[in-house]
């Protein structure tokens, strides 16, 4: 049993060995294509890891920043949504982030929704109420395809938990120890501060952009879409464009999962019952076969 488990554990430190040694040739520094790939092969995507970086909601004990979410919404209103929708997130939800009754009624009148038909049978359009769900900024996605050279911006409802980069062996088996699940702000925060000037030789189709932290390929149609300057805050934030994208990330994760904080008191509140009642299963067994030969 002995050999079985140093054996295992040879095998598992050889293989993080050997990623760490793929991961290196993987990425250069320049972030250019994997100089080992050959031109008919696909290099690994992205070119660069995002890194991990600090948010109030990671870890077991993590919560919600109620001042960098309503950020992260002056973020999302004012730049991102006039090409990204939140087709699942209704305007109500808002009092979470610390906004009053009045308040929400008063953002949600700022947008106008199609509703219908009336009694005449025809579809008209009103003021958005507390109850609607933040509107598309295009009627389909062939309109705002053909909007955004051809590529139709994702729904942002989910894009927290939909896109993150997968971490390999033997990252993400410490990931399960250490409840790492921030991939998503990650990535959205590498994104958004990861454009740069294409490296000498890497030829960049027009209307494209390179940025080596995107997932699927080493340019998008996305061009940069923060600079300094462009959102005020009211609270006297660094209107940077780092504080911009840590703000509308940290938003954006709350839109995917508003209840996470519920959910880890509640997981927290079930992990000390399980203790007790372990203590107690204990303790009546030692009480049961107490005077019980063995």
């Amino acid at each position: 049993m002995k050999t079985l488990v140093t054996s295992i554990l040879s095998f598992a430190f050889a293989a993080s060995l050997g990623s760490a040694v793929l991961a290196q040739e993987a990425t250069p520094a320049n972030g250019a294509a994997p100089a080992h790939h050959a031109e008919s092969e696909t290099p690994h995507y992205p070119l660069k890891e995002p890194k991990e970086e600090e948010w109030t909601f990671a870890g077991p004990f993590g919560h919600y920043d109620k001042g960098q979410l309503q950020r992260g919404l002056k973020v999302y209103t004012e730049v991102c949504s006039a090409c990204h929708s939140m087709n699942l997130v209704p305007f109500r939800m808002l009092d979470e982030l610390g906004y009053s009754e009045a308040q929400v009624k008063a953002f949600a009148a700022n947008y106008e929704v199609q509703d219908g038909p009336n009694a005449a049978g025809e579809m008209f359009t009103r003021k958005a109420v507390p109850s609607d769900h933040f509107p598309a900024p295009f009627p389909n996605a062939e309109a705002a395809a053909a909007s955004n050279n051809g590529a139709a911006p994702p729904d942002f409802s989910l894009i927290a938990k939909a896109r993150e980069v997968e971490r390999g062996f033997p990252q993400f088996v410490f990931d399960i120890f250490t409840q790492y699940q921030e991939g998503g702000p990650d990535y959205i925060h590498a994104l958004l501060t990861g454009y740069e000037e294409p490296p000498a030789g890497f030829q960049v189709a027009q209307g494209s952009h390179y940025n080596p932290y995107f997932h699927a390929a080493a340019v998008l149609a996305m061009p940069k879409p923060l600079s300094d300057g462009q959102v005020t805050y009211d609270d006297g934030a660094p209107a940077t464009v780092d504080q911009y994208s840590r703000d509308v990330s940290a938003f954006l994760m709350w839109a995917a999962e508003p209840h996470l904080e519920e959910r880890k008191r509640t997981g927290f509140m079930v992990m000390i019952f399980l203790a007790i009642f372990t203590v107690l299963i204990y303790l009546t067994k030692r009480s049961v076969y107490a005077n019980k030969d063995h």
